[in-house]
């Protein structure tokens, strides 16, 4: 007499725990890597007028990282004028503002640091 390979799932509770397995394998496999999601994480650049007071700023819903008179953060949920605003309003006058390599329009720009 031979068994069916679902023999051994008799219980509720074995075929969840199967099922659970399954899908963390699956997930860990599928899942992609925070760097190659990302990047280095940064989405939005920014050059300030003058150097951040902070390391780590919060504008826009999303956490820059600021050194000296660099910023970098992860995609947000707004437009990229927005975010600098909204960034702007953080750390002051923003000389230069790029979303995904392209950059800002000057007028955008100059709305940005209005």
């Amino acid at each position: 007499m031979t068994l069916s390979p679902l023999s051994q799932f008799r219980t509720p509770a074995a075929l969840g725990a199967a099922l659970l397995y399954t899908s963390l394998t699956f997930g860990a496999v599928l899942a992609p890597s925070p760097v190659s999601a990302q990047g280095n994480g940064a989405y939005y650049t920014a050059e300030l007028a003058a150097p951040a007071k902070d390391a780590k700023v919060i504008g826009g819903g999303v956490v820059w990282r600021c050194e000296g008179t660099s910023c970098s953060a992860p995609k947000g949920s707004s437009a990229p004028a927005t975010m600098c605003k909204k960034l702007a309003r953080e750390v002051g006058a923003i000389a230069s503002f790029t979303a995904k390599g392209e950059a800002l329009a000057d007028d955008k720009l100059a709305k940005c640091n209005a």
